[in-house]
């Protein structure tokens, strides 16, 4: 499934949002305090990979609102989700109905209880007229045929085929007249069987077909409670993410096992972990090394996660190659970083790179050990890449587009997060004192809400620009310390 579009209501600064389209990657734009991150929150709160909660009418319904208004019921989110081929066929195999179903929509309140909608979904219908037609062919025949049974059998049949008849007038409550039908159906059957009765090849089809129209309109509810509980299976989960807390460069694995065996998960000790799960380190294994002074095969396993790491963080972080290496110290692990291609190869501690360095490493490492195993969850990122260079943003973007299958939301307010390549990913987020937080489609909104893609623009074009200029005119060209807002308005 793949989230094709949603709509948040009724939550904190927002009264409503509008709908919102979805493409695999999609940048909100905004100032600060307009609302993005709640979006975020509240789609969240959908199908959080940790599980569903009720919302807090105190601390998220609308301040400017009274509490009375919140009821569990009040909606917050609704989304409207594309279906691929292979879930519309399995979708269609246990419930007929639903054949030309291409989305479907899901939607929550304050409370835990979800709903779900099937879009395109048919209406059960009756034949009428194929109903009448098959009955005046199959009455007659069956009392025809009771006429060459025993004589005690005869009045039985006969009733059973009155009854049948009267059964099987339609009526508008399709569900109450599958019931009936049903029961006269297979009260004629028996009746035919205990008397020994038969009909011809084709009268004997028309019951059949009979029988099964009635069988499928009766359960069509059943079928339908399943479907609207297919759909909430099927849902991806969504994972957000808000901030990336460091790394430690230095862990002492005795002190972090213990602790994890003390229920004690610490931030430090949650990131430790997903550090071991990316680099492919068992602590527990590492410690039980060093228990049997079996030095050697501890080393070989910490060469080969710094080669692991190594080789994604060169793939990624484009701002100059480093080297990982993890150096196992007794109980305690470094994280240790050099720089191969400088006059000299120092290492340092993790915690001595640069904010944004650490701020990289740790959404690789965070985010990989996160989403690995979880291709089919929507990632929500808020603010992503604060503390990166302006290249390094860039190269965050690409990151996101180019190395992942999720669908991807994020929020941002800076120029280099922008995906000038494909504007039709960029909403625009805005917020006044009447409407709360809103969301257009389009680029709308007042000079600040705009300002980074319109500089995000304009620095394409001179991006652009400078490519085919001389290597001196190149050079010039890139110096740019700042962009003109005037410059920038004209570029869109």
């Amino acid at each position: 499934m793949r989230l094709a579009s949603f709509q948040i209501t009724n939550f904190r600064s927002i009264n409503d949002s509008g709908s919102i389209d979805s493409p695999q990657i999609t940048a909100i734009l905004g100032r600060n305090d307009s609302g993005k991150s709640n979006l975020l929150r509240a789609l969240h709160s959908l199908n959080p990979a940790e599980g569903l909660a009720e919302l807090s009418a105190i601390k998220d319904f609308p301040r400017h609102r009274r509490l009375q208004e919140c009821q569990p019921d009040t909606p917050v989110v609704s989304t409207r989700w594309a279906l691929d081929d292979s879930e519309r066929a399995e979708l269609a195999a246990f419930f007929p109905r639903a054949a030309n179903v291409r989305h479907v929509t899901a939607g929550r309140g304050y409370g835990t209880a979800r709903w779900t909608g099937l879009e395109g979904l048919a209406e059960l219908s009756l034949d009428v007229s194929d109903i009448k037609g098959k009955v005046r062919k199959i009455v007659p025949a069956v009392k025809a045929a009771a006429e060459k049974v025993a004589e005690e059998a005869r009045a039985a049949l006969e009733q059973e085929a009155d009854a049948f008849d009267a059964a099987m007038i339609p009526s508008p409550d399709y569900i109450q007249w599958s019931a009936g039908a049903v029961k006269a159906l297979q009260a004629l059957r028996r009746a035919m069987a205990s008397a020994d009765a038969e009909l011809s090849d084709k009268q004997a089809q028309m019951l059949a077909e009979l029988e099964d129209m009635a069988l499928a309109i009766a359960n069509d509810t059943p079928a339908l409670a399943k479907a609207r509980q297919w759909v909430l299976e099927k849902l991806p989960r969504f994972i957000y993410v808000d901030e990336y807390p460091a790394l430690p460069g230095r862990q002492n694995i005795a002190d972090y096992l213990a602790r994890k065996g003390w229920g004690q998960a610490t931030p430090e000790l949650q990131n430790f972990a997903k550090l071991c799960k990316v680099a492919g380190l068992d602590p527990q294994q590492l410690q039980d090394l060093l228990e049997k002074n079996d030095h050697a095969t501890r080393n070989q396993l910490a060469n080969r996660a710094g080669s692991v790491v190594t080789a994604e963080i060169r793939r990624l972080w484009k701002d100059r190659e480093l080297k990982v290496r993890f150096n196992l110290d007794g109980p305690s692990m470094e994280t240790l970083v050099s720089d191969p291609n400088g006059a000299y190869e120092v290492e340092v501690n993790l915690d001595e790179r640069s904010r944004g360095f650490q701020w990289f490493f740790s959404f690789y490492i965070s985010f990989f050990a996160d989403t690995k195993g979880a291709g089919d969850a929507v990632l929500l990122l808020d603010e992503p890449g604060l503390h990166l260079h302006a290249r390094s943003q860039a190269d965050l973007l690409a990151h996101l587009e180019q190395d992942f299958g999720n669908q991807i939301l994020y929020t941002t307010h800076s120029p280099f997060m922008v995906p000038v390549h494909r504007l039709d990913a960029v909403r625009t987020a805005s917020m006044s004192e009447a409407a709360g937080t809103t969301v257009s489609n389009k680029a709308q909104g007042d000079a600040r809400t705009l300002y980074p893609l319109q500089a995000a623009i304009a620095l394409s074009r001179m991006g652009s620009e400078a490519v085919k200029a001389t290597p001196t005119e190149r050079t010039s060209r890139i110096e740019v310390p700042f962009v003109d807002a005037s410059v920038a308005e004209a570029a869109v």
